[in-house]
């Protein structure tokens, strides 16, 4: 196996958070069309769903300055 194909196995591998034989085979099936999986892993599927509704919106809250323009920076 050419030494750039080990490593960016290996980098999937720690990514994707799953042996070796398992991000291939899931690479795999990926590539061929045949995985119930529709789009490739943001790396956050492992939090989803653990903040409550409480902090969920105490999160929008405190982001939403984050969202906003300053004209004045642009000018």
């Amino acid at each position: 196996m050419p030494p750039e194909l080990a490593a960016a196995l290996e980098a999937e591998k720690r990514r994707r958070g799953l042996s070796l034989n398992r991000t291939v085979l899931s690479l795999m099936q990926e590539a061929l069309g045949v995985s119930s999986r529709r789009q490739r892993s943001n790396g956050l599927r492992r939090l989803s769903g653990s903040w409550s509704e409480d902090e969920f919106r105490r999160f929008e809250t405190s982001v939403a300055a984050f969202g906003e323009i300053d004209q004045d920076l642009w000018k």
